[in-house]
């Protein structure tokens, strides 16, 4: 049976924008993420350290917790150097080299409709079958990454990240795994997280149909730690819904930080 571009899409999606991570950025105070500024002299943690405080398999009911696998791991690049915060931010990296970072993918439990009859997807038509991928697809997948800096590098990065947002708010050219991607906005977006600087942001590129699609992003400061979360869901990418960065994974790993 032939598909339709919009269910390629999607298959295209799986290896692809599951690696994404885009951004709507905005601080907390709508200025420059916060200046609080506890701590900055202080030495960053190490790796081992932060392996420590990350989330781990057990304390975020609903989500899976497992390492990044190699697929959400390819990195975004850009010429543009003001937008390259925001490349980094939804390649799952700190905007900003860090002195040690470790990192965690958490993926929402696939929400189950029970079936009497469970049948081959070859024997869908293809408005059911599209409607079957977009239900497989549809939940949260957040990358969440802890970045350490000495002295007043995470403020610094922070403040790169919002100044990004505002100077690629019309959208960049970038490529990941030797694609082309087409980001046509970041918008600004509340903060969920909670700490002494934060700002959200949702990137939007262009997928081959001409559709948009949307990835959130947001990093959170506390003290010298960054967290940097970014979130896609494909079946809300498909089905044109809303979803933010997972409120929940931010809960969670900010409650460990502290």
């Amino acid at each position: 049976m032939k598909r339709s571009s919009g269910v390629r899409l999607c298959a295209g999606a799986v290896l692809g924008a599951l690696s994404l991570a885009l951004v709507t950025g905005c601080s907390d105070d709508g200025s420059d993420g916060g200046s609080k500024n506890p701590g900055t002299a202080a030495k960053a943690l190490s790796a081992a350290d932060l392996k420590k405080l990350i989330i781990a398999q057990g304390e975020l009911p609903g989500y899976k917790v497992e390492p990044v696998p190699a697929t959400r791991a390819r990195a975004i690049t850009t010429d543009s150097a003001p937008c390259r915060p925001l490349a980094r931010v939804m390649s799952a990296l700190p905007p900003g080299d860090a002195a040690a970072t470790t990192d965690r993918l958490a993926m929402e439990n696939q929400k189950k409709t029970p079936s009497a009859k469970p049948t081959s997807l070859d024997d869908l038509d293809e408005k059911k079958f599209e409607e079957t991928m977009r239900k497989s697809l549809d939940r949260d997948v957040t990358t969440v990454t802890l970045a350490s800096y000495d002295g007043d590098g995470a403020e610094k990065a922070v403040t790169s990240v919002s100044a990004a947002v505002k100077a690629c708010a019309g959208g960049f050219s970038a490529r990941q795994a030797g694609s082309k991607v087409q980001f046509t906005k970041v918008a600004e977006e509340r903060a969920t997280g909670t700490g002494d600087g934060s700002v959200a942001f949702t990137a939007t590129m262009d997928s081959d149909d001409g559709d948009a699609a949307p990835v959130h992003a947001e990093v959170v400061r506390l003290g010298n730690t960054l967290s940097v979360y970014f979130t896609s869901n494909l079946g809300a990418m498909m089905a044109k819904t809303a979803y933010t960065v997972s409120p929940e994974v931010v809960k969670a790993q900010q409650a460990k930080l502290k």
